[in-house]
């Protein structure tokens, strides 16, 4: 019911996958899996997205109210029983888009029920903090090599395109090429911080000169203004960043993919994740 609700909210099978963190395919099979136990369609699906049919209609209303009484029921007896709500130890990437933080914990909210304690921190520490047991559910930038233990699943993606000062002599083009980028200075986070996308990021924009500064998102931000000779990757988000210009790259679009990871171990977790 949870499937179909986010299905039918949505309108959309990706969109509602990342929501649920989940693969597209699995959530299909689940819903098509619904739709044999009605006995009819609950979903008209096209290319652009989804409707409801009039038996989803009634089974979307249904449904919530199942799951609001399902949760009560939860509650309830916990306040009955003097337990109190579990914790989610949840790591949230440094950042991370504030739409994809807000759709996370809120979904998160709603799905176990208990108090959300969030660290933030870089790919590399949060995979390290996971691997460690410290913490029960992760989201990090991929490409990144994760222990046999530890499980993953697509949650979003994000184009990159070149972030610079307003008085970079590129500032004036709608778009760049690789070939204009070729021998110029890109200011990238550091390794240590994402090793696996750091060098994915360098092998994509082959040519460019990686800066000797290393720095996070925010300090580049600061520091991009005053540096008309360098530049930095950023999504569309820095577009109104005041004294700095967004491009996108023209040709090979550079994408960042994110990713929720949780132990294989830990059954909560992956109850969560339908893993």
């Amino acid at each position: 019911m949870r499937y179909f609700v986010a299905v039918a909210e949505e309108l959309h099978f990706r969109r509602a996958a990342e929501r649920l963190f989940i693969s597209t395919p699995t959530l299909s099979q689940q819903i098509k899996a619904v739709e044999r136990e009605i006995g009819g369609p609950l979903l008209i699906r096209r290319p652009e997205g989804v409707s409801l049919t009039p038996a989803g209609e009634v089974l979307l209303r249904a449904a919530r109210q199942v799951l609001a009484a399902a949760d009560d029921a939860v509650r309830a007896t916990r306040e009955a029983a003097g337990t109190a709500a579990p914790v989610l130890r949840f790591g949230l990437l440094n950042g991370v888009p504030p739409r994809l933080i807000e759709r996370i914990t809120s979904r998160l909210d709603e799905r176990v029920d208990s108090r959300l304690d969030m660290t933030s921190g870089t790919t590399a520490e949060l995979a390290r903090l996971l691997e460690a047991g410290r913490l029960d559910l992760v989201m990090l930038r991929a490409p990144v090599d994760l222990p046999p233990q530890l499980r993953s699943v697509h949650v979003a993606s994000e184009e990159l395109g070149v972030l610079m000062s307003e008085q970079h002599d590129l500032a004036g083009s709608a778009s760049v090429t690789l070939a204009d980028l070729a021998g110029r200075e890109m200011v990238l986070f550091p390794r240590a911080s994402a090793p696996q996308l750091h060098d994915s990021v360098l092998a994509a924009l082959d040519g460019v000169v990686l800066s000797t500064s290393a720095m996070g998102y925010a300090p580049m931000l600061a520091v991009l203004p005053l540096r008309p000779d360098v530049f930095g990757l950023s999504s569309a988000r820095a577009a109104g960043v005041a004294g700095l210009a967004w491009r996108p790259i023209e040709g090979r679009p550079l994408v960042v993919e994110y990713v929720a990871a949780w132990s294989a171990h830990n059954p909560r977790a992956a109850a969560l994740v339908g893993g």
